[in-house]
């Protein structure tokens, strides 16, 4: 494990330090989070870079320091290289300890089917990779599920429950907006990042998970964020791309229609589209009979 930076180990019995300007129940919960961090005594963070788990790695820097808190990044190609990038930033910019770990997924053939499971056997291949390192450091594997997240279809919450994750975001009762909201509170840069689930969300179920599948989808959807998209998601089917934006980006796409239809067509599809409904994270579990995911 490499420390990045230089920032003093948290202390246990230092005040929360709660910025001013929180409201009372965020405040609350904020003093909650680190309690239950605390508690655990040396974690292992499962690191996305979003705004989520890089609350959870932030706090538990914070509270435990830097020889008890690790900020875990699991690279496979389900990860866009832009966002693994953004890990190591935020990990050199925070002062984190960050560890980088390759996960196999991909050699699963229950993750590759794509089945509506397959977020469980995502988580799977996770956490038999973190498992040994928590063994090893004595730490307890988190995860930056939030309450919102309850609702939604994911597997992979019921696989890291079942492995013994902790989800600390949810034992202090955050929601999506309360991490955001203390995010800024906080000084985070990560307050406002769009969402950015793995790229196999971006494949309807029943379609096979490959790697040339979510390269393509990497493609495109770097190539558009190039051209001033941050918010989108480009969903896969075979030959054609469906773009997902926010309803008040539509406009903007049909105005960059030529760059937007070269840039994807570059990624490998033939037919490209736009979806106008907006972007909805997780529409393709409609397919489940379910509610929204990733």
């Amino acid at each position: 494990m490499t420390t990045l930076g230089d920032s003093p180990a948290g202390s246990l019995d230092a005040p929360a330090g709660v910025p001013a300007g929180v409201p009372a129940d965020l405040a609350a919960a904020y003093g909650s989070l680190r309690s239950a961090i605390a508690d655990l005594g040396a974690v292992l963070v499962a690191f996305s870079g979003g705004a989520d788990s890089a609350l959870v790695a932030w706090v538990a820097h914070d509270v435990l320091g830097p020889a008890r808190a690790t900020a875990v990044t699991a690279v496979s190609a389900s990860l866009a290289a832009e966002e693994h990038e953004d890990c190591r930033l935020l990990a050199a910019e925070w002062g984190l300890t960050w560890q980088v770990v390759a996960t196999g997924e991909l050699g699963d053939p229950r993750y590759v089917a794509n089945d509506g499971d397959r977020c469980f056997w995502c988580k799977t291949a996770l956490l038999d990779v973190l498992e040994p390192l928590g063994v090893a450091a004595e730490a307890v594997v988190v995860l930056g599920v939030n309450v919102d997240d309850l609702g939604d279809h994911r597997p992979g919450q019921q696989a890291a429950a079942e492995r013994g994750a902790r989800f600390p975001l949810v034992e202090a009762g955050f929601t999506k907006a309360m991490v955001r909201e203390l995010s800024r509170h906080l000084g985070l840069r990560t307050a406002d990042k769009p969402a950015a689930a793995c790229l196999a969300s971006r494949i309807p179920y029943g379609t096979p998970v490959t790697v040339g599948v979510l390269a393509e989808v990497e493609a495109a959807e770097s190539a558009l964020r190039a051209l001033g998209f941050g918010e989108l998601r480009v969903r896969h089917y075979r030959d054609l791309a469906r773009i997902e934006v926010p309803l008040d980006r539509l406009a903007a796409v049909v105005e960059q229609r030529a760059e937007v239809v070269d840039a994807v067509r570059r990624a490998g599809y033939r037919y490209v589209t736009l979806d106008l409904e907006g972007l909805r994270s997780g529409n393709l579990n409609s397919a489940l009979g379910g509610s929204s995911a990733t």
